[in-house]
């Protein structure tokens, strides 16, 4: 499925901690013609069950359908769709920047604007840790593609439901 094609879904899928789950989830995805965009995988507060945030681009009935057949999988405990719902959402990234004399400066007022974190420096680069929504990470790493990004690693989308009020 292309991305323009359809809405961006954030997807929270409980699951129980066994091996093979995840092949089986992103298997329904693949199967459909769906592109993961992003995964995250990691435990919850209860060791036996973990939680799957997968973004995907895709036409609502089709992700209704891909949810219900989520649902009946044994493995899978609850699915979210985050879709008109309200969330928080972050990502975090480590970026490795080349830091020429004449730009640190500039790069250091940028880590202080966007409030990342210096976490590594080298002879020619700095390493920027940054956390923050889409816009935000698009944003700053606009501004750090003149300077030459070297290299980067994100953890895609994290999401929780808000609270009710």
């Amino acid at each position: 499925m292309n991305r323009e094609e359809g809405e961006r879904h954030i997807l929270s899928i409980l699951v129980e901690n066994q091996p093979g789950v995840l092949s089986r989830v992103a298997g329904l995805f693949s199967g459909r013609g769906f592109n993961i965009e992003s995964l995250c995988v990691a435990e919850t507060m209860d060791p036996d069950v973990s939680r799957i945030t997968l973004v995907t681009i895709g036409d609502m009935g089709v992700v209704e359908q891909v949810k219900k057949q989520l649902n009946k999988l044994v493995d899978v405990l609850k699915v979210v769709d985050f879709t008109g719902e309200n969330f928080v959402q972050r990502e975090m990234a480590l970026i490795k920047v080349r830091a020429k004399p004449e730009n640190r400066a500039e790069i250091l007022r940028m880590v202080d604007i966007f409030r990342c974190r210096i976490v590594d420096v080298g002879a020619e680069y700095y390493t920027v840790e940054l956390t923050g929504d889409e816009g935000k990470m698009r944003a700053f790493l606009n501004l750090l593609k003149p300077m030459g990004m070297k290299e980067i690693a994100r953890t895609g989308a994290l999401a929780l439901a808000r609270e009710k009020k």
